[in-house]
């Protein structure tokens, strides 16, 4: 069933994307994130340039598994067409947890005959379900990718963010990789805490986290080089530069981690 009473992140990111999946409450609450700082649609698209370039470094590094928590609306290139690009028989799992997504896991399903793609329907909260439908696709024993793009910003401390997180790379091998971006308000504090308010007014959580916090999230893990940077500073080389990206600082940090 889908919530229209209120905003849902996936569409909002889709509605700033120029993408048709999205309701009046999205647009609305996306009008007033545009209002807060006109940069909002660049930094969803830098968020996922991050994605594909993150992807295709991993590919290049061997990883023929990804884990995508988060997936939002399709728009293409998705990651397992980036992933199977570089390795057609990358094994890729999707997971969101909105209904609309669900809706359209059809246009996330058609991989390489050599490779695999599947779409669970599951909350972050919920890691056991997650690993669970995760493990019928992907071997667990062997390294996997686990990508969790413009997501943890919607889960607070009191949801257990960084326990999640170390939860869900509990279950995965040595070898595996995390890949993260997340919104922050060290560089915009005060648009920042009238966006969190505003949010939080529609039902919806925003947890803008510093470069520390969102450091923490690596803990344990070997970073990749440049370590964790602004989003669009990190591996540049690999993809295209999204327009507007450097008018202004992108309030946003990006990196990705190996498990040792």
């Amino acid at each position: 069933m889908i919530d229209t009473s209120k905003p849902h992140p996936a569409r909002m990111y889709d509605w700033y994307l120029g993408g048709k999946d999205n309701y009046p409450v999205d647009e609305e609450m996306g009008r007033q994130m545009l209002a807060l700082d006109p940069r909002v649609p660049v930094m969803a698209r830098v968020n996922r340039a991050f994605m594909h370039r993150a992807t295709r470094w991993l590919a290049e590094h061997g990883v023929r598994q990804f884990l995508d928590i988060g997936t939002g609306i399709p728009t293409e290139p998705n990651l397992h067409q980036i992933a199977q690009g570089s390795a057609p028989d990358a094994r890729v799992v999707y997971c969101d947890n909105d209904p609309i997504v669900l809706a359209h896991a059809a246009a996330l399903l058609r991989g390489t005959p050599e490779g695999a793609t599947e779409y669970l329907q599951a909350d972050v909260r919920d890691p056991e379900a997650i690993v669970a439908g995760a493990r019928a696709v992907l071997d667990l024993d062997r390294p996997v990718a686990l990508s969790l793009v413009a997501l943890l910003h919607f889960v607070s401390d009191e949801d257990g963010a960084h326990e999640l997180v170390g939860r869900l790379l509990s279950e995965l091998p040595s070898g595996s990789y995390l890949m993260m971006t997340h919104a922050t308000a060290d560089f915009t504090p005060e648009e920042s805490a009238a966006a969190v308010a505003k949010l939080r007014a529609a039902g919806v959580t925003l947890a803008l986290r510093s470069r520390e916090e969102f450091g923490r999230f690596f803990d344990g893990l070997e970073l990749v080089e440049p370590g964790v940077s602004v989003v669009h500073h990190w591996h540049p080389e690999l993809g295209e530069p999204v327009p507007g990206q450097d008018d202004g600082v992108i309030p946003g940090y990006g990196a990705v981690a190996r498990k040792p």
